[in-house]
């Protein structure tokens, strides 16, 4: 069976890089309310030419989610989440070719958006598309759901799971994205990371002022560096009291996963042109670190005068941004919380908080069906063992969206260590994106097996 899917699937790749790269030209940055009802309109289309359906486009207080819904031949369901806003595409000068106008050359397609999340959600689309038209049955249902917000926040997802918490159901979730490490490999990322992102400012007088005055008014810069300096020790070691205190214990298999994880160190001090990494970490405790631990990163900071040569002022106010990325147990309006508190006993009560994302971390058990058929297809379509992530370091909504409902979500998917997600010249492999065709396709089937072997009764 797969053989035949496979073959239909080569036989129409060509018509599957065009949908990929028609709806790369399509600037969908929900950041700038830039081509979003265009996005939704080109997917209006897409449904129609692979399925003969025109989505749903279910409201929400942003943009709309686009939900579309196939039926199977069992009482099981498998969905698809994804994205189709992206990201701005700044800076602009940095890019090989235009952002917005896909190319392909050295086997790989450059766009903004190819890689995340678009590749993805097309590459998902193709595979159901390349099953019907074969004339097979689906053995599962299938539901697509994709929002356009997730790169702002996915602010209104929270909301949006809640009114439509029987559309969401299923028996399995594939996430957004999915990679290859630098030999090949295909990472099944199991889970993600939440996050907290807030924005600390302050205000002194009313107006900029001559540096001179500075011996005696307030310096809202300092106050802020001061205030920052208080929130993490030169150990790494966040210093907010009981910033640690609800983190979930990792358990004998967190700790069989995260030895069998594999990240290739010397790679990637290579691509990012460094010497070593932070606390000059490495092996086993690189990896807990990067897994299994939460961050307080400094995002960006704010204030004065950096322009050409000298101006000597004394800024009237400051503002930085900082993300925590947070890991199971721990609850973002608790560090919020406890942000706060700590700042008010630091001396520093007159520092604002804006809160602008806040997600729980995510994480699915190994022994899910969801896990154990990706692992099966990864397994089937390389030669290399793939890499399973225990929870990737970056950040979705996937708790919102699959724990929080008892959904259980894992991811694998067309892009590859240099993929350059969120950076000029990001990029796909060709074969790689007409592989996770395949592979997803292989999936369906393959998630269906899984509950077959348990005795799941069919419809």
């Amino acid at each position: 069976m797969a053989s035949k899917i496979d073959e239909f699937i080569e036989e129409n790749r060509e018509m599957y890089i065009k949908w990929l790269t028609e709806f790369c030209k399509i600037p969908s940055v929900a950041a700038q309310n830039r081509g979003m009802e265009d996005a939704v309109s080109y997917l209006d289309d897409l449904f129609q030419k692979a399925f003969s359906l025109t989505p749903e486009k279910l409201p929400t207080a942003g943009f709309p989610v686009v939900y579309a819904e196939l039926e199977g031949r069992s009482d099981k369901i498998l969905s698809f989440y994804n994205h189709y806003d992206v990201q701005p595409e700044d800076p602009m000068e940095l890019w090989n070719s235009p952002p917005f106008e896909p190319e392909i050359r050295e086997g790989k397609i450059f766009a903004r958006g190819v890689a995340d999340n678009k590749g993805n959600l097309v590459a998902r689309i193709a595979a159901i598309h390349a099953i019907k038209q074969l004339g097979m049955e689906l053995p599962v249902d299938i539901k697509f759901i994709f929002e356009g917000e997730e790169e702002i926040g996915s602010l209104n997802l929270p909301a949006f799971a809640k009114n439509y918490a029987e559309k969401i159901h299923a028996d399995g979730c594939v996430w957004e994205f999915g990679y290859r490490d630098a030999d090949g490999a295909l990472q099944v990322s199991l889970g993600v990371k939440g996050m907290l992102y807030v924005e600390l400012s302050v205000e002194g007088a009313n107006t900029d002022l001559h540096s001179a005055q500075g011996a005696i008014i307030e310096s809202p810069v300092w106050k802020l560096v001061w205030a920052l300096s208080t929130l993490k020790d030169r150990e790494e070691k966040i210093t907010i009291p009981g910033f640690y205190d609800d983190i979930e214990p990792i358990t004998q298999l967190d700790e069989e996963m995260l030895a069998n994880y594999r990240l290739d160190e010397g790679e990637t001090l290579r691509k990012l042109d460094l010497d070593s990494f932070l606390l000059n970490l490495e092996g086993e405790q690189l990896k807990r670190k990067h897994i299994f631990e939460p961050t307080c990163n400094i995002c960006g900071i704010v204030s004065g005068y950096i322009g050409e040569g000298t101006k000597t002022v004394l800024p009237s106010s400051a503002a930085a941004k900082l993300d925590f990325r947070l890991v199971p147990g721990q609850d973002p309006e608790k560090i919020l919380m406890q942000l706060r508190e700590h700042l008010n006993n630091q001396g520093f009560k007159d520092i604002k908080i804006k809160v602008t994302s806040s997600e729980r971390a995510a994480r699915t058990k190994p022994d899910q069906e969801i896990v154990k058929a990706m692992i099966e297809v990864a397994e089937q379509y390389s030669d290399k063992k793939p890499n399973i992530v225990p929870n990737t370091p970056g950040t979705g909504p996937m708790y919102e969206l699959c724990q929080a409902l008892g959904i259980p979500s894992a991811s694998f998917g067309v892009g590859n260590f240099q993929s350059n997600n969120h950076a000029p010249n990001e990029n796909i492999f060709v074969e790689d994106y007409i592989e996770g065709i395949k592979m997803i396709a292989a999936l369906v089937f393959e998630f269906s097996r899984q509950f077959e072997k348990q005795g799941s009764v069919n419809r």
